[in-house]
């Protein structure tokens, strides 16, 4: 993968790691939830346009 591409992917599994903990610690957070699931969209978009 290309830099910025890698980064967004690191990025969106820092992103679920973050998002885990804090509802595991504090309860569920939609959108928390929400936001992880658009950056994740927005890297499997990278991915494509790059393997286009």
């Amino acid at each position: 993968m290309p830099g910025s591409t890698k980064t967004m992917g690191v990025l969106t599994v820092g992103g679920l790691v973050v998002v885990t903990a804090y509802t595991v610690a504090l309860g569920s957070n939609g959108w928390l939830w929400f936001g992880w699931v658009v950056l994740g969209l927005i890297t499997i978009a990278m991915v494509a346009a790059r393997g286009a």
